[in-house]
């Protein structure tokens, strides 16, 4: 198990990372065209849940020593991880370069209503909610998945997505 683990967590952190580089990217172009960031004060905190995120999932999941074994039902967990894997690259596709981990506004622009943003206004949000629960499930870590899921849902619901509402919606209230 413990090599699945690690070749798992190596595959999610690496994602991230480059999900980073292309946020910074996506900024760049955002700004160039006279976009501005939004609720910056609050990213580190979404950056500090999900470092501590990381943190809880290996000393849980290493914690165990001997008895690190594979649920029998982890098949279930990984494989609706797997699929939130691709509604997020859909979502990522779908904002194209106005994707971003922050909150960025462009002047002018309405809010994108391709891909998944028809039929759900932050499928993202739903994408790292699911990824924060299945993901310590997958290996058993239950005590992350709720610690996590429940610090990332009062997050989302309390601060980033009435911010975002605030900013980039309320603007563009359809008539």
């Amino acid at each position: 198990m413990l090599l699945f683990f690690g070749f798992v967590l190596a595959g999610v952190v690496l994602q991230r990372l480059v999900e980073l580089l292309v946020a910074v990217r996506n900024a760049r172009y955002i700004r160039s065209k006279g976009g501005y960031e939004v609720g910056a004060s609050h990213y580190k905190y979404i950056v500090l849940l999900h470092f501590l995120f990381f943190l809880s999932l290996i000393f849980e999941v290493v914690g165990r020593g001997s008895s690190m074994v594979l649920p029998s039902w982890w098949a279930i967990p990984f494989s609706l991880f797997l699929i939130a894997q691709g509604l997020r690259y859909w979502c990522i596709r779908s904002l194209g370069k106005r994707w971003n981990t922050r909150i960025f506004i462009l002047p002018g622009e309405a809010p994108i209503k391709r891909g998944p943003y028809r039929f759900i206004r932050h499928p993202n949000y739903l994408v790292v909610s699911l990824e924060l629960l299945l993901l310590p499930l997958t290996f058993a870590a239950v005590s992350t998945a709720l610690t996590f899921s429940l610090l990332n849902a009062w997050l989302l619901l309390r601060i980033r997505i009435p911010l975002e509402e605030a900013s980039v919606y309320d603007s563009h209230r359809e008539s």
